[in-house]
This record gives C-alpha cells, structure tokens and sequence, in this order.
C-alpha cells in the first residue's frame, strides 16, 4: 500500500434500471408498491494499483464504466463492494463545467472550484494570474460562464484542476476538447506533473493520446477489467477486438470488379508468426499475404496494393511488377506475401485495395478497392503527417 498511490480492492458498483417512474407520492400508495427495476453492475470485481508517480490510462468502449470508476476513485460514488485508496491530494476534472456556477464569471467560478477543489482564497489569490493566463481567457475572464462555449470552459476548468498542486489528477476525455495549442499546452503541464513524480489517471477515446502519455494501460469492458500492461500492447489488442467486433459485409467498404478468370480470396496483414493483425505499428516489420485463385492458367500476372488513408488520400501505391518480381504462371490457388522490413506509415486508418492484372496493367481478373481496413499506431515517435522518413541533424 505504502508505494501506491491508488489503490482498487474487488470494487463492484450497481445502479438501478426502472422499468416504471413513480413521480409523486399519491401514484406510489395507489399501486401500493415501489417502481420496479433492475439492477445493473457497472463494475464487477475491479481490481488494480497505481504506483506514485505513474501515468495510467483506462480505455474501453462506450458503457464499459469508466467514468462510474474514475466517480468512484474520486470520492463522487461509493462502491457497492470492495474499496477505494487514494494516497494524496486528488483533483478530478470529470465533466464539463463541472463545479462551475453559469451566471457567476470565470474570475469568480475560478474562486468558487478551486474551494471545491480545497484551496483556501489565500492560495487562489497567490495563483489567480498563472490560473487566467493558463487558460488563455484573459479577455472573457469577467464574463459569465453561461456565455462560455464548450472549449472555453474546459480550459477554465484545466487550468484551476492543475494550480491545485495535486498529488493525483484525474482527467476524463477533457483533452480530446479543446484546441490544439491547448491541448499542446495539456501534455506540457501533463510532462511537468509527471516529472514531478505526480500520479495522473487519463481516460480518453484517443488511443494515439492515451499511448503517448500513459506508460500503463487498463482496458475495461462491461465493468471487468480485460487486461493491464505497457500502453502499446494493451491499446493495440483493444483496437484490434475493436476491429473484429465491428459488422463486416463483404463489398460494403469498397468495390469490386474484373473479369473474374482469375480471383483474389483472400489478404491480410499476419506478424512475424504468421498470426493475422488488424492493428500494425509505425517502424515495425509486416506481411502482406494474398490468397488467389486461378480458374484457367495466367501468364506473367500482376498483383497490385495501395494504401489510401480514410480521408481519401493516396499514401502508397505499388505492384510485383513496378519492384522486378515476375510470379510464376498461376494455377489453381496459391499466395503471395509482399514483406515489408519496417512499416513508415504514421498512426491512423487506413483502407487497402488489391488487384490482380495482366502484364500490361489493362486487363484486370480482379479489382478490390478498399478491401481492408486496417489501423496504424506509433510508438517512440511523435512524427506527424502520414509517413515517418528516416532523417538526421547534423
């Protein structure tokens, strides 16, 4: 306990479901009973440490009761079973505009969260320059909330959470909100805390976010905890069962056309094993594999890929014949693996197209636009963009 900052203990959390409402007192004594419900467990069985002066994220789908956690880790939720320890002054930005009074001014809310938060008037007097000039509202300070937009207020609230001085801070999808010099601005102070030795809890949708600030991950789904381990690792097997959830209708992503003599049935992107992966990483080495089937024999064919990104731009594109590789005359069904050493792409989605043509790239036996969609993360590089050159300053 004494080198954890949080510590969670078999926590289980329930609510009820109505089925009815009962909304005043008279309907109650008439049906002469309460409402019926279910229960439904939000949490069941969570179990995890954090040690000082880590960074951990939690990441899962929609419902999976992150947000009842962080409540919970917060003091704002009591567990139904099992228990809560929190080591240390907490700050906890969980909702927007959480705290914050819509017809006081930012320059009097800062003064109204930061009691809620436990700073005396002495320290948010000593602090209220560095609060406003975080926020970057200098202008809107002494103007009532109500009037903020969504960003605005967020900043605000950032900006008090961090001059607590906390020992723990707890953030929940805030940063995925405002602006990019703001949220720029967020992993500086993020940055600080943590060379600071402080503990940061960060749940977020953002998987590129969560695996560059976090160096310990939690991947909650329907209130269990699926797995806790290094960031990459974890976010990169959540994305891929993110992947195979989703519903896939052969033709819904792409076309597909060609005279069919010939037929691709099959590519997918398989490690090093051989095992198929549906998230890759920047810089890491990744086979292609192409399953075909040829219903007459095809002389010198050639097989085809592009990457295009999900916005619709071209990132590569490039066939066996373009790289000096002559296939052998196809017959009956076979594969062909197109290796690549160490993958450039930079973090994203992405769609693949396959085609299988003649020599002269003008008879197509089969054409698959967008025939996988697949994800890319990145790891020990914040490159921007859509490839990762290999380059040096000199």
């Amino acid at each position: 306990m004494s080198n954890s900052a949080v510590s969670v203990e078999n926590v289980w959390k329930y609510f009820r479901l109505y089925h009815e409402k009962n909304q005043y007192l008279k309907s109650t004594l008439l049906r002469g009973r309460r409402a019926r419900y279910d229960e439904f467990w939000a949490l069941k069985g969570v179990d995890f440490e954090i040690p000082f002066g880590s960074t951990f994220g939690i990441i899962g789908s929609n419902g999976s009761g992150k947000s009842t956690l962080l409540k919970c880790l917060a003091g704002i939720l009591s567990p139904d079973k099992g228990s809560v320890s929190c080591n240390g002054r907490m700050a906890a930005l969980l909702e927007l505009g959480a705290g914050f009074h819509p017809d006081l001014s930012g320059r009097e809310n800062i003064y109204l969260n930061g009691a809620i938060l436990g700073m005396t008037r002495s320290e948010i007097d000593r602090k209220l320059e560095e609060i406003i000039d975080f926020s970057g509202l200098e202008k809107f300070v002494d103007t009532p909330v109500k009037n903020y937009s969504s960003g605005m207020v967020v900043r605000l609230g950032f900006a008090v959470a961090t001059n607590v001085d906390p020992e723990i801070l707890i953030i929940d999808e805030v940063l995925a909100v405002g602006d990019e010099s703001f949220q720029h601005r967020c992993h500086e102070k993020i940055e600080s805390f943590r060379q600071e030795g402080r503990t940061i809890i960060l749940v977020s949708h953002g998987l590129m976010q969560v695996a560059q600030l976090c160096s310990t991950v939690a991947w909650l789904e329907k209130g269990v905890i699926q797995e806790i381990g290094p960031s990459y690792e974890v976010i990169g097997k959540y994305a891929g069962q993110s992947h195979d959830a989703a519903p896939k209708i052969e033709g819904e992503i792409g076309e597909r056309w060609g005279s069919h003599e010939a037929e691709i049935t099959r590519a997918e992107f398989v490690n090093a094993d051989g095992v198929p992966v549906h998230v890759l990483k920047t810089g890491e080495p990744i086979s292609l594999q192409i399953d075909y089937t040829a219903h007459m024999p095809i002389k010198e064919p050639v097989f085809g890929i592009r990457f295009t990104h999900l916005h619709g731009t071209n990132v590569w594109g490039s066939n066996t014949k373009r790289m000096g590789f002559q296939p052998a005359t196809l017959n009956n069904s076979g594969t062909i693996t197109l290796n690549i050493p160490e993958l450039p792409i930079l973090a994203g989605t992405y769609d693949l197209t396959v085609a299988l043509t003649d020599q002269h790239e003008t008879y197509e036996y089969d054409h698959w636009e967008r025939r996988v969609r697949f994800d890319v993360v990145q790891y020990n590089s914040f490159d921007e963009g859509l490839i990762q050159i290999e380059a040096n300053w000199q």
